[in-house]
């Protein structure tokens, strides 16, 4: 019997997530029955991704492995960025790097309400007055690519600087079903986003960043809260970095598992 719990939930979505990418971008993909692999191809520099879905078979990890190393072979793939949420893999004999262990987090559909809080983005009192802030759910070309900006800079993603719009969030990505976005403004600019993805069984959040000169404002919990709201009584999942692990906590997301990603 497949061991199926929050966890698996968790991975599922960040799979279904990676595949809608891969459909927007018009990459190769494969889903097998222990993960699923997309052939990221935006350039030469750029990382496969499989993210590791189900507990490895009663032989450890070794053959899931070796069928990816099949796998990557024919997909020419030096550069990859694995996934594992199970914390048995060890690719440092590969010449991977793990990142800082990360927890994998659910909220469960009868958590408490989300408050509707407005950030705080006052300004120092010396350098004018108030800024307006302001939330709102991504719809078009020109907020999506808004939005892509925040997310290549607040991160910051290195691999895709300087920014280049259409890049990393297509257009096509808009009528991918499933697919959310937030893109929180101050004084009109963009300086904080959030995506979502709906798979139909829960709620993935994915990409929550504020650029730097916008951070420790309550902008963070804005767009995430704005998902939240727009999307109620649903499982959500995530996989909390080290700064954002505190905010989802008050948010009512719980540890379910710990992941280690391997590039």
């Amino acid at each position: 019997m497949t061991n199926r719990g929050r966890l698996e939930q968790a991975n599922d979505n960040a799979a279904a997530f990676w595949l809608a990418q891969a459909r927007a971008h018009g990459w190769e993909f494969t889903v097998r029955p222990g993960f699923t692999a997309v052939r990221c191809a935006r350039d030469a520099a750029d990382t496969r991704r499989v993210v590791i879905t189900r507990p490895y078979g009663p032989d450890g990890a070794e053959p899931l492995l070796a069928e990816l190393a099949d796998l990557l072979k024919e997909w020419d793939g030096e550069r990859y960025l694995l996934e594992d949420p199970y914390g048995g893999i060890d690719l440092t004999g590969e010449g991977l790097e793990p990142t800082r262990a990360m927890a994998v987090m659910v909220r469960e559909p009868d958590a408490p309400s989300v408050p509707a809080r407005r950030p705080s983005a006052r300004r120092d009192e010396a350098a004018g007055p108030v800024e307006e802030v302001s939330v709102a759910e991504v719809h078009g070309v020109e907020e999506l690519a808004g939005l892509e900006r925040v997310v290549v800079d607040g991160f910051p993603l290195e691999a895709r600087q300087p920014w280049q719009r259409g890049v990393q969030f297509p257009p096509e990505l808009l009528a991918e079903p499933g697919y959310r976005a937030w893109l929180g403004r101050v004084d009109g600019e963009p300086a904080a986003a959030c995506m979502t993805y709906d798979n139909e069984e829960t709620v993935g959040v994915y990409w929550v960043a504020v650029l730097p000169e916008y951070r420790s404002k309550g902008l963070g919990r804005a767009v995430l809260s704005a998902a939240l709201l727009a999307q109620p009584g649903r499982v959500t999942t995530l996989v909390a970095t080290q700064l954002g692990e505190p905010l989802y906590r008050q948010l009512s997301f719980v540890e379910q598992g710990v992941t280690r990603w391997w590039r």
